[in-house]
């Protein structure tokens, strides 16, 4: 299981983007559709009674989720997605994300052209016409030593220049260890010299990256894109939430926000089988962090 899956908020359009994404990126393919209970929800889903609530993907073999919801939450670019195109394992690997760049150009918005850059020489950064930000780049690997989708955490604003900080601390929460290290050497608009124009870190054999910005920028992290991570039990979901967990106003439903603002959900990895449960949906959003014993069904322990 893929201990850590970003989720993705769409305004009602979660179906239709993920059918986009599947169409669209490398090797992309749909894993599961949950939909919402046809009745007993409250007044501000009650529109959604039916319908999608989750739609689970791949791409390249890297699990996202699909949240279709409404209008409470946008995405932006302070959480992208950088795809890897690597030459060394794909010879038509410019050819591929070329073809993705002008998938998703249209109907978007490029944030950085696509063009050569000084580490690398074919990169852009996308905001598809849902919002979604990714950045597409060339990689210079020998033998497929990148990951295929790479999350990406952008600091900016109230939290500029703490994207070092943060990589710290989420190895230090999760057992990981920090791998790459790239300050930017001089003052680069907000960004200070020792602020990282590019740091990654591996949490359970997955990568994530950060970088500061800049540019000036008032994009600060939201709901918009989550992290979901799924915690062995009611100790290690206990013992994560009160690491993360730094806004009290934001606790519901599984749902926290930490110091920089990024928001995770620490959610029990046998979810699915206690959302089986009579009234388990209510129980969920009576909650703010997840007590498995709550929902009284079978595994609830």
């Amino acid at each position: 299981m893929q201990r850590i899956v970003p989720n993705i908020w769409f305004d009602h359009t979660a179906a239709e983007a993920v059918e986009f994404y599947v169409s669209v990126l490398p090797d992309a393919a749909v894993v599961e559709t949950v939909r919402y209970p046809t009745e007993g929800l409250p007044d501000f889903q009650r529109e959604l009674a039916g319908d999608v609530l989750t739609v689970e993907f791949e791409v390249a073999g890297y699990r996202m989720i699909a949240i279709n919801a409404g209008p409470e939450f946008e995405v932006n670019t302070s959480v992208s997605f950088m795809l890897n195109f690597d030459p060394s394992v794909d010879p038509s690997a410019v050819e591929r994300l070329d073809a993705v760049w002008d998938a998703l150009l249209a109907d978007g918005e490029a944030v950085l052209p696509l063009r050569a850059y000084p580490f690398s020489a074919r990169y852009g950064w996308v905001r598809d016409r849902y919002g979604v930000s990714w950045q597409l780049i060339l990689a210079d690997s020998e033998g497929g030593g990148v990951p295929a989708v790479l999350p990406t955490l952008t600091f900016a604003d109230g939290v500029q220049n703490r994207a070092r900080e943060a990589l710290e601390f989420y190895a230090e929460v999760f057992g990981g260890r920090v791998q790459t290290l790239v300050p930017y050497g001089e003052q680069v608009g907000p960004a200070a010299p020792e602020a990282l124009q590019f740091g990654d870190l591996q949490l359970f054999d997955q990568w994530f990256a950060a970088m500061d910005s800049g540019v000036a920028s008032d994009v600060t992290f939201n709901c918009g894109v989550s992290l979901m991570v799924n915690c062995h039990g009611q100790e290690e979901l206990d013992r994560w939430w009160s690491q993360l967990s730094a806004v009290p106003e934001a606790e519901q439903c599984g749902w926290c926000a930490d110091r920089f603002g990024v928001s995770w959900q620490l959610v029990p990895d046998n979810l699915g089988e206690l959302m089986a449960a009579p009234g388990a949906y209510d129980t969920l959003m009576g909650m703010k962090k997840i007590e498995i014993a709550g929902f009284g069904a079978p595994g609830a322990v």
